[in-house]
């Protein structure tokens, strides 16, 4: 862990300074019923260059980032049940279709005017499109909406919008191949994208797979477990890095195999010490990339993109969830709850970045964007819940 941040002392007392505001920002999001990530961006911001700057080496510290992103994938693919989805998939499918579409085209109106390249509309357009399951899931659970129909409807959601990240970083990664590699790498893309296609219905078939080497002697040795586990995630993530395609959506695939062999229990046990590490280094990696005097220069267009995100997303989702037969209301307040972008969307930021589709300046204002929402979206919903609770008081009063 020394080794992430720096080098020598300095490093330990960064570390010692990560570890105190990570309790203190923790306790007051608690205390605020918000997601510890907005206390983790925070603390990327306070470390930053942008304010304390502390970070000697900001490269080691945005591959860990790296490396955290690929665990939660790992992660998301675990808990996605395909069958359970696929119970109701069209609405969250073709909703989930609808939305992106739509959010281009609302980019394509805003980057109409400041003429933004094509790359840009396309990739801005899918990053808006997606919303936060670390988010939502914990607002979830803390308003008690878990196991109420609006609750399980936006979880559908979530897992159509996790699913499309799939087919999103294949087409990212075939678009924005390498020239000087020819032909040969969009092939190779192409052929590694059919078989994650293939490994995902094969799965959704064989319902259950019982192949999992040394099983029973797993299940019961807990160091045993971590290996297991580290294995299949980052043994996916090198099989696409190999077909030239994002080494998050291979971890995504494995955990898809994780779950169908019935070891999420045990995995899930195993290493979420992990994944709350390395997932807490990526945001505050992301915290530590915003540039402070780039958000002061560009907050118009910022606040532009910024309201036309949730104004869309809160509008899309909205009709989505009135498709679901559920009530106005809920609806409203749903799409509230999905009205912000999502971690996923770092990582189409990170490989559009990575291939070429994004400049600096697009890649500074797509995580920017994408960190406003995240800080925001409590005072939205927040917002949302006390008009909501007007607008029904007020036809009480009538009645």
């Amino acid at each position: 862990m020394i080794a992430l941040l720096s080098s020598g002392s300095s490093s330990i007392g960064l570390i010692v300074c990560i570890g105190l505001l990570a309790v203190c920002l923790g306790f007051v999001m608690k205390r605020m019923h918000q997601p510890n990530l907005v206390a983790y961006i925070l603390i990327g911001v306070l470390i930053g260059p942008g304010c304390l700057d502390l970070i000697e080496n900001e490269e080691n510290i945005k591959q860990m980032g790296e490396m955290g992103i690929i665990l939660l994938f790992f992660f998301i693919g675990m808990e996605i049940d395909l069958n359970y989805f696929l119970k109701g998939w069209r609405i969250a499918v073709f909703g989930t279709l609808a939305q992106i579409l739509l959010s281009v085209l609302v980019i394509y109106v805003i980057g109409y005017f400041y003429d933004w390249s094509t790359a840009r509309i396309l990739v801005l357009g899918m990053v808006i499109a997606l919303s936060s399951s670390a988010v939502i899931f914990k607002l979830l659970e803390e308003k008690q909406l878990m196991d109420k129909k609006i609750g399980q409807h936006v979880v559908n959601i979530l897992l159509a919008q996790d699913i499309a990240i799939a087919p999103i970083l294949i087409m990212i990664s075939v678009i924005g191949g390498k020239s000087d590699e020819g032909s040969n790498a969009h092939w190779l893309t192409l052929v590694g994208g059919l078989l994650f296609i293939a490994v995902i219905v094969y799965v959704y078939i064989k319902k259950e797979i019982k192949w999992i080497p040394f099983k029973k002697e797993v299940e019961k040795d807990h160091e045993l477990q971590v290996f297991m586990a580290l294995f299949f995630c980052f043994a996916g993530a090198l099989i696409a890095n190999l077909f030239h395609i994002s080494e998050a959506l291979g971890a995504f695939i494995g955990g898809l195999v994780m779950h169908a062999a019935k070891a999420s229990h045990w995995i899930h046990d195993a290493i979420h010490s992990f994944r709350i590490l390395f997932v807490a280094i990526f945001f505050i990696s992301i915290g530590a990339q915003l540039d402070l005097s780039f958000i002061t220069t560009h907050w118009k267009t910022l606040s532009i993109v910024l309201f036309a995100v949730y104004a869309t997303n809160h509008l899309i989702n909205s009709c989505i969830l009135r498709f679901y037969n559920d009530s106005w209301k809920d609806a409203l307040l749903g799409g509230a709850l999905l009205g912000q972008i999502g971690e996923l969307s770092f990582l189409i930021c990170l490989s559009a970045f990575n291939f070429g589709l994004l400049t600096t300046y697009g890649y500074d204002f797509t995580i920017s964007l994408i960190s406003l929402t995240i800080v925001i979206s409590p005072f939205w919903i927040l917002i949302t819940e006390r008009i909501l609770l007007r607008v029904e008081n007020r036809e009480t009063n009538v009645r």
